[in-house]
């Protein structure tokens, strides 16, 4: 347990803030700064600050998946949006293919494989920048 019940009690506000801002920062990385990139920064910035707030395996716990998994999911999925137009299409390595979905009944939303990129470069980064934090708060 943390030996500051104020720093507890702020991560307890502030962690789900955080990870739905890097979802923000994920999600609208095509239009404006941020991406995938950003937004793992941020995904791991709200889990070392558990770690720091609680203590390292509680951390782990709360992140639900070893970092490493998150790597390899990450560039799974990198992979298979680089992938997906030459083989459906015969087209270049990375080419963009995008999708109008309907959530909900919200309106148009454009889905393709640069939002697919970006998830993956999110996953890899959080995995990344976890596995460090993580491995050096152990010590």
């Amino acid at each position: 347990m943390s030996s500051s019940l104020i720093l507890a009690t702020t991560t307890r506000w502030l962690q789900p803030l955080l990870l739905l801002y890097s979802v923000f920062l994920l999600v609208s990385g095509h239009d404006e700064p941020g991406g995938g990139f950003t937004g793992g920064l941020v995904a791991a910035a709200a889990f070392t600050l558990h770690a720091l707030a609680y203590d390292v395996a509680s951390a782990r716990r709360a992140l639900r998946f070893d970092p490493a998994t998150l790597m390899a999911l990450g560039l799974l999925l990198a992979l298979a949006a680089g992938v997906w137009a030459p083989v459906v299409w015969d087209a270049p390595f990375l080419t963009g293919a995008w999708a109008e979905v309907r959530p909900l009944g919200l309106g148009p939303l454009a889905v393709g494989t640069p939002l697919l990129f970006d998830l993956g470069v999110y996953l890899v980064v959080t995995g990344v920048a976890l596995t460090f934090v993580l491995s050096l708060a152990e010590v």
